[in-house]
């Protein structure tokens, strides 16, 4: 019995042998202590992530281009708009695509939360692409190795394909609400399918606003399109109010960039821009007491903290090693160093969370409505948008009719015992009065663009940047430290992964659009 048990056992393994080395190379390479397919809920929150991460982060290089603030330590960076390639954003696209596909395996139909998601995540990042290089590939582009050398689509193209997806989006989400559906895995509205049909049509808005040179050309239908969202409320609901903006909120964890880790590193090297700044104290608005601190330099010449003319910045275009010396200039005991304004160090070095970061946020929303109005592209009160917009940003940073509390740092500490606190008053109907401030149609534009701009400080990526190469408002700071010969660039470079796995399209994509060119000088078709 026992040579009958082993004869049997050995021909039993010599089976199982034979039947592994049957398996393919394929069956063979998996790992069975590895996953092998991801839920759509997870593949969502990485592509949610890179929504508000790789487009401009606070404090970032891209607020600089922004003029917000600037580098006066150039170690670690300086202001010159060297813009380099543009943030290759085809991966996270290719996660869109497989959160759409693992979707369908959940046994969802074509039309279904993650699908209506995805072509406005589609939309988003094809824009922010294209707004900072042209034409891309688009139709042929996420094929995988079936087609590794995609041809490029115009970037007109690319637009009416934009404003065709977040239209579809609008209508998709329509559909699932109407089913009772939502979707796992979204950290910004919890699934609430309803909030994200408000920032699809917010961000449609804005593509529109972005269009607003190419308002003639019939294939886009700019001001059809703008006529027909704001005029159908019911079909194209739009955000309400600073809570239902698409917004990144900051933790422990997810630690705002301006914080109490880092504020040895970099608190001193990075003061504020005279655009940001300037716009603000010319029309004594509070929103410069909430960001800034008052310079050193004034409050040892006997300024109070609560005097405008206390806030300076410095030029984005000064030779930095000038604002490095004016940055560092000791006014003594008892006083901030420099002559410039700072980060306000109560609002950004004492905790981790900062500010709430608007993606998609309701006052540009307001601005955006405004302008549309201001053009003609519809009947109705700019004035009336325009004075929301303002409202909403002052009231997203605390300011409200009659005393506000504000706080600096005495001697440029984040101690709490050297912060001080003092008061402000503001009137809204006074400081709506002032001439550089009230609506005007001979100069209605420039006025909400400007003001959209201060809305925009530190959120919304790199649109305060796009707002200004669109209209030239505000007036941006030139010279020697903007590198560049002195000049702001106007794109940026294609990624060199196309000059190689790429070359052919790449090549013809240059020439039809720049001469040959692949300059951060030149102008594309969305600005011409």
């Amino acid at each position: 019995m026992k040579v009958k048990n082993i004869i049997l056992g050995m021909l039993s393994f010599s089976l199982l042998a034979l039947s592994s080395c049957e398996k393919t190379f394929d069956q063979l390479e998996k790992d069975s202590n590895r996953a092998v397919q991801v839920p759509a809920s997870l593949v969502l929150q990485a592509v949610e992530y890179n929504v508000m991460n790789d487009n401009g982060r606070p404090f970032s290089a891209e607020a600089r281009w922004n003029q917000f603030y600037c580098s006066n330590y150039n170690y670690y960076a300086n202001n010159e708009y060297n813009l380099g390639q543009m943030p290759n954003q085809y991966t996270t696209l290719k996660n869109v695509v497989k959160m759409e596909e693992e979707a369908k395996k959940l046994g969802l139909p074509d039309v279904n939360g993650y699908s209506a998601l995805g072509k406005f995540f589609r939309a988003y990042f094809f824009d922010q692409m294209s707004k900072r290089v042209g034409d891309l590939p688009m139709n042929e582009a996420l094929k995988g190795i079936t087609n590794t050398a995609p041809a490029y689509d115009s970037q007109k193209v690319i637009y009416v394909q934009i404003l065709k997806w977040l239209d579809e989006a609008n209508a998709d989400l329509t559909t699932v609400i109407a089913r009772g559906e939502t979707v796992s895995g979204d950290f910004y509205f919890a699934g609430d399918l309803k909030k994200w049909q408000k920032v699809v049509n917010a961000y449609r808005l804005r593509v529109l606003i972005t269009l607003s040179k190419k308002d003639t050309d019939t294939d886009l239908s700019v001001k059809t399109k703008f006529a027909e969202m704001v005029g159908n409320p019911t079909k194209y609901p739009l955000l309400g109010a600073n809570g239902e903006s698409l917004q990144f909120v900051w933790n422990s964890f997810n630690k705002y960039p301006s914080n109490p880790d880092n504020f040895g590193f970099d608190a001193t090297r990075q003061n504020m821009a005279s655009t940001y700044v300037g716009l603000l104290t010319k029309v004594q608005d509070p929103r410069v007491m909430v960001t800034c601190e008052p310079a050193g330099s004034d409050l040892k010449a006997g300024k109070l903290p609560s005097d405008y003319t206390a806030y300076r910045g410095a030029g984005s275009g000064d030779v930095l090693d000038d604002m490095s010396k004016n940055a560092g200039l000791s006014n003594g005991a008892g006083y901030a160093p420099g002559i410039y304004s700072f980060q306000n160090r109560a609002r950004y070095y004492q905790n981790y969370t900062g500010e709430n970061t608007f993606i998609v946020g309701y006052p540009e929303l307001c601005f955006n409505i405004a302008e549309g109005y201001a053009r003609g592209w519809a009947t109705g009160s700019a004035e009336d948008w325009y004075k929301k917009g303002i409202k909403a940003s002052h009231a997203f940073y605390g300011i409200v009719e009659g005393a506000n509390t504000f706080t600096y740092s005495k001697t440029g500490t984040k101690d709490a015992a050297d912060l001080t606190k003092f008061t402000v008053n503001f009137n809204f109907d006074t400081y709506y009065a002032q001439s550089a401030v009230a609506y005007d149609a001979t100069n209605a534009i420039e006025k909400i663009v400007s003001q959209k701009y201060a809305a925009f400080f530190m959120n919304s990526g790199m649109e305060a940047y796009f707002n200004w190469r669109r209209t030239g408002f505000p007036a941006f700071s030139t010279g020697a430290g903007n590198g560049n010969s002195g000049r702001i660039a106007l794109r940026w470079l294609y990624p060199t992964t196309e000059r190689t796995a790429n070359a052919t399209n790449y090549t013809a994509a240059i020439t039809s659009q720049y001469a040959g060119k692949d300059d951060i000088n030149d102008v594309m078709w969305l600005n011409k």
